[in-house]
């Protein structure tokens, strides 16, 4: 629906406030648009349901990036593969299947590391279990580890306890006030860091010390839902760990609870998971709608959102949700022939959980590199830069990163979604994915404030990260937001406003090791 003033009958096509022009018919058509013709479903089928998980380098990235491509050709865009960069190799579970044999049998629900070893084919062997995952601990119990499976003592022996609901949505009067929000302090990660290789260290050497597999679990996963990452060993200079197997913690607690007891807890484990190194490169995927001003057509206005995910569901709210959304908006934008002032330019980005591997690469390649901040002609090109990363909600507004000059003109854009729950600028930064590597090096970039849902409570990084725990409706309330986002930017007279250039220095996830 359109925005209309109390007490006016009849608007003019443009809506002006504050040196700011917003086309009302242009925004009716996209939201028609969407209404009759949305494709959100079937982009987010083929995402997920088909293409499957989508791990970084994996087959199913890889399927990712073809469909996507070939996609965005069939709507009109060019588009191609862009390599960022080496990233390393590939992985993917070929088979995962584990029982406990004894003190009876049952089920157990579990999934391997990404990037961890497997089995000598079908093995049966006790549990062992270790006070702490250190090298004292393993020292101490020497050559009792052989040819066993090791579990580490839950620092909690109880069940998280659930509480309230697991979906929330904002209430309006939050939105202009929301705080910073996933933000890292460059200290803490490299502390989280350092911990991530030593604890790989550790591993190696239980590994050494003839340990068959090792058996983990989350604090926060309970009802079966399982969160699961991986180890460093994609990455050059790393060798293949053992198998590690997250346990979901009902099952992981009554195997301690039953070692406790002194009973035998037996397991029968077969893990095949298999190793790609024949590209060792990252790629990103990249498509453009030209523009057709003289004057303008060299600028860009981007959007984007990372195409890989974890492995134990299909990576539906993590992130396929930006991808969809970002590609439904660029293919509202072509079907309804709007031909820009400036580029649009869409990016799929990859090595994003291990991070923000393929858009630092880019731009790294593309506008400079904010250790020196010697950046290339390209960046002053570069109006935007819009993400979307924060699970499936509808989007109820912008985090301005800081940059006050961009408020006023975010609300009046925002104004024409109002009725659909879209009124929030808050001055907060947000952190931790693929807009922090555009800001790095001087360019406007933003991401979107989103309804949480269930993104932080059931589906970020769990095996419950499927098509199913999608909210169709608002990704396509999303896509309605973001295409009208992408045209005001692509079509306004000036660039958007820039903060003042960070000073050098090193990009918080340009690290010596990898995450």
């Amino acid at each position: 629906m359109l925005l209309f003033i109390a007490g006016i009958c009849c608007l003019p096509t443009l809506l002006y406030a504050q040196q700011e022009y917003v086309d009302a018919n242009i925004m009716q058509e996209i939201k028609d648009e969407e209404a009759k013709h949305s494709q959100i479903e079937f982009i987010a089928h083929n995402l997920t349901d088909v293409c499957g998980p989508r791990l970084t380098n994996s087959p199913g990235y890889r399927q990712a990036v073809a469909w996507s491509v070939q996609t965005l050709k069939k709507w009109g865009l060019t588009a191609a593969p862009e390599a960022w960069g080496e990233f390393g190799k590939g992985w993917s579970t070929e088979e995962a299947a584990i029982t406990m044999k004894k003190p009876y049998y049952e089920t157990i629900i579990a999934y391997p590391k990404a990037w961890s070893g497997s089995t000598k084919g079908q093995v049966d062997a006790p549990v062992i279990i270790l006070d702490y995952l250190d090298s004292a601990s393993i020292k101490k119990m020497g050559s009792k580890l052989a040819g066993k499976i090791v579990m580490v003592r839950s620092a909690s022996a109880v069940l998280r306890a659930a509480a309230g609901t697991n979906a929330k949505r904002y209430a309006e009067n939050e939105l202009n006030t929301l705080p910073d929000d996933y933000m890292l302090d460059p200290a803490m990660l490299q502390y989280y860091i350092k911990i991530l290789a030593k604890e790989y260290d550790t591993q190696k050497y239980l590994q050494s010390m003839g340990a068959v597999a090792l058996l983990s679990s989350t604090g926060n996963s309970r009802d079966g839902t399982v969160y699961v990452d991986g180890t460093p060993a994609y990455a050059k200079g790393y060798d293949m760990p053992l198998p590690e197997v997250v346990v979901n913690a009902e099952d992981y607690l009554k195997i301690q609870r039953l070692l406790a007891d002194e009973k035998q807890v037996e397991l029968e484990m077969n893990i095949k998971n298999n190793w790609y190194s024949d590209d060792l490169q990252g790629y990103n995927v990249v498509g453009e709608i030209p523009g057709a001003d003289a004057a303008l057509k060299t600028q860009v206005v981007m959007l984007g959102g990372h195409l890989d995910s974890w492995h134990t569901g299909t990576g539906a709210t993590d992130n396929a949700a930006g991808c969809i959304v970002m590609m439904e908006a660029v293919r509202i934008l072509k079907s309804l022939g709007v031909v820009p002032r400036r580029t649009i330019r869409i990016a799929l980005w990859g090595g994003e959980e291990q991070g923000l591997l393929g858009s630092f690469g880019y731009v790294k390649k593309h506008y400079g590199n904010p250790a020196d901040m010697k950046l290339m002609p390209a960046q002053k090109e570069v109006s935007v830069y819009f993400n979307l990363d924060n699970g499936s909600g509808k989007i109820r507004g912008v985090y301005a990163q800081n940059n006050d000059s961009v408020k006023a003109i975010f609300s009046e854009w925002l104004k024409p979604f109002a009725d659909m729950g879209a009124t929030g600028v808050t001055r907060s930064n947000t952190g931790s994915t693929d807009h922090l590597s555009f800001d790095a090096v001087g360019i406007p970039a933003f991401q979107f404030i989103q309804d949480p849902l269930e993104y932080e409570t059931r589906t970020h990084h769990s095996n419950m990260d499927v098509y199913d725990h999608l909210s169709i409706d608002d990704l396509k309330q999303a896509a309605q937001v973001v295409a009208a986002f992408i045209y005001n930017a692509a079509m306004r007279d000036g660039m958007m406003p820039r903060k003042p250039l960070p000073k050098p220095g090193r990009f918080i996830f340009d690290t010596d090791l990898p995450l």
